[in-house]
């Protein structure tokens, strides 16, 4: 199912920043730097919605089914109904806005920006902002349940979204400068990917026995024995299995992993350009990957975005699975 790319009438004019499933069914919000937000029926294939806006969009999620929330380079926060196409701007950064997710068990919006701020709204309410103060930019953001995972530089501070004034946890990893970091979702724990593409994963579970805390490299040594030394753009959990999730890198390349038993599980055929994006559906078996440049160096290849989905087959599942029930 990923050897052909979604097909859009007007192609992206722009790299894509984020892409998200939708929380009950199988559309995709995509949201791009040429300042279009979409949103794509992957079931029926059709394109529900595309929408453009003033500013480039760094990040998009959902709130509901019918509800997205978009992150600005003018700093602005906005919220879209996907039905009425009514759009209203809910608060700004005070630079550009880098980051955004939404916990449907707080009600709360949760952005990151480049004026080093946190900021959260809660929806239920008609005004209501609270913040906390940062001494950097964050990197990467990820939001589970309760809990919200950042990464700044080398270190991930971990957050409780009740009590977002200061972090419970923060960690300095040895693995450099941490390009991106994904939540462990039901439990608590994160994986990051750093920008030499190695991956930190840390995971609790009830049992403190089965605390899981390693880090390796994506790719094994080349023929001349160097490592390839690609930045992991993205990490996702899967849903529906315990401790498995992909990374996506700048090279193009989609790997699956079990976090229990430690194994790579299956990798797909290198895409077209950088893994800008990954996600999972809610279900989990079908993962969104956008193959897209990330401006990470100026003579990056600016070759047109696409977006791929990969179902799941037996034979992935059968790898996990059975690599999981080792383990217990």
């Amino acid at each position: 199912m990923s050897k052909a790319p979604l097909q859009f009438a007007n192609p992206f004019e722009d790299a894509i920043s984020r892409i998200r499933f939708a929380p009950h069914s199988d559309n995709l919000l995509i949201s791009s730097w040429d300042s279009s937000l979409r949103l794509y029926d992957v079931g029926s294939s059709v394109l529900r919605l595309e929408a453009h806006f003033e500013a480039a969009l760094l990040d998009c999620c959902f709130q509901n089914e019918s509800v997205a929330f978009t992150a600005g380079s003018d700093g602005s926060i906005t919220r879209y109904d996907l039905h009425s196409a009514i759009c209203d701007t809910i608060g700004n950064h005070d630079d550009i806005a880098t980051c955004i997710g939404y916990s449907d068990e707080t009600c709360q919006v949760i952005t990151a920006g480049m004026d080093r701020k946190i900021l959260s709204w809660d929806t239920r309410l008609v005004k209501n902002m609270c913040f906390a103060h940062l001494g950097s930019e964050v990197d990467s953001m990820s939001l589970s349940v309760f809990d919200m995972v950042i990464a700044i530089g080398a270190s991930v501070h971990m957050y409780d979204l009740r009590k977002i004034e200061r972090p419970f946890q923060s960690k300095k990893l040895d693995l450099g400068q941490i390009k991106c970091v994904g939540s462990y979702p039901y439990f608590k724990g994160f994986a990051v990917g750093s920008v030499d593409g190695r991956v930190a994963v840390d995971l609790s579970f009830p049992s403190d026995s089965d605390d899981i805390r390693y880090m390796f490299r994506c790719h094994p040594k080349s023929t001349d024995g160097r490592y390839h030394l690609e930045a992991v753009n993205d990490i996702a959990f899967n849903p529906l299995f315990t401790g498995a999730f992909v990374t996506g890198d700048k090279e193009g390349y989609v790997i699956a992993w079990d976090a229990q038993s430690r194994r790579k599980q299956f990798e797909l055929p290198r895409f077209p350009n950088s893994v800008a994006s990954l996600s999972f559906n809610q279900g989990g078996q079908l993962l969104a990957i956008a193959s897209s440049y990330t401006y990470q160096e100026a003579n990056e290849i600016e070759d047109l975005p696409l977006i791929f989905i990969h179902k799941i087959d037996d034979g992935n599942i059968r790898s996990v699975s059975s690599a999981s029930s080792s383990r217990k």
